[in-house]
């Protein structure tokens, strides 16, 4: 699949996303630039997390710590993508460094990102659904392979939502919870192998998941998450009912306040300290 223009879906793309849940569009995201300096960004913010004690599996949030991200965040090329996904009003609501480490990088287990969302979106007035409308543009800064555990999405499954989990032990994953073995086909699973630079596209009730990166190259990716401002947010039912949503771009039809993407998210720095917490 190729884009129509610079930064432009095809429809049957855009046709992919909607009836499968998720999308490969194979193609660069940003001119290399700027890219690079993305990366270069995430390298010296690693290396200050690690510092302090931190996997860099876990790096959730950093746009609230580093407003300097909302440069790719909030950039044309990015919610001119998002736009043709969930419309021309835009939130950021999430972005997280996933980064797995050579050798020993987490292995993340089958979930639906829903599923630790499912109380804090409602559909505006007027509005069909649940409100959980979130996209996740998902930016290779390396290479995403097989080899280093790239990530796997099952298709069609954004359909359902709000699997039941099993609680598991396991020091090698990203979190403590897995999707019930059984209540879907794994074999449907499909890989989304990604060049450095380029992206794919995945719903809220998707179920995805990766292996463990035991390879010797490093596997990191940026998810940049956001939804449709038609769909009203409950901060208060959040993680530590800090989180803030930024607009991005058009306007908002729910009553949603919205953060200063000039400025670091004190509430929640407060809250949680100098630390990122641990999260997807």
């Amino acid at each position: 699949m190729l884009l129509e223009r610079d930064h432009h879906l095809l429809e049957e793309t855009v046709e992919h996303y909607h009836r499968h849940g998720y999308a490969l569009p194979g193609q660069q995201l940003f001119e290399s630039h700027d890219l690079e300096a993305l990366t270069n960004t995430f390298n010296r913010l690693q290396d200050l997390w690690v510092s302090r004690g931190g996997r860099p599996e876990h790096m959730d949030v950093p746009h609230f710590y580093f407003p300097e991200l909302h440069r790719w965040l909030m950039h044309p090329r990015v919610l001119d993508v998002v736009e043709q996904i969930i419309g021309p009003d835009i939130a950021l609501f999430s972005s997280h460094f996933i980064c797995k480490p050579a050798g020993n990088g987490k292995r993340v287990p089958w979930h639906e990102d829903s599923a630790y969302w499912k109380t804090i979106f409602e559909a505006g007035q007027g509005e069909e659904g649940d409100g959980m409308e979130v996209v996740t543009l998902w930016l290779a800064l390396d290479p995403s392979s097989l080899e280093n555990g790239c990530m796997k999405v099952i298709p069609d499954s954004h359909r359902d939502g709000y699997s039941e989990y099993d609680t598991i032990e396991d020091e090698g994953a990203v979190f403590e919870g897995n999707i019930k073995k059984g209540s879907f086909d794994e074999d449907r699973a499909v890989d989304c192998v990604l060049e450095k630079g380029e992206y794919s596209l995945h719903h809220a009730k998707a179920i995805h998941g990766s292996e463990a990166n035991s390879s010797k190259f490093r596997r990191c990716g940026y998810t940049m998450r956001y939804i449709s401002t038609k769909s009203r947010f409950f901060p208060e039912r959040t993680w530590g009912k800090h989180h803030q949503l930024y607009l991005a771009r058009g306007r908002d039809w729910a009553g949603n306040a919205y953060g200063d993407p000039t400025q670091l998210n004190e509430a929640w720095v407060e809250a949680h300290g100098a630390f990122i917490p641990k999260g997807h």
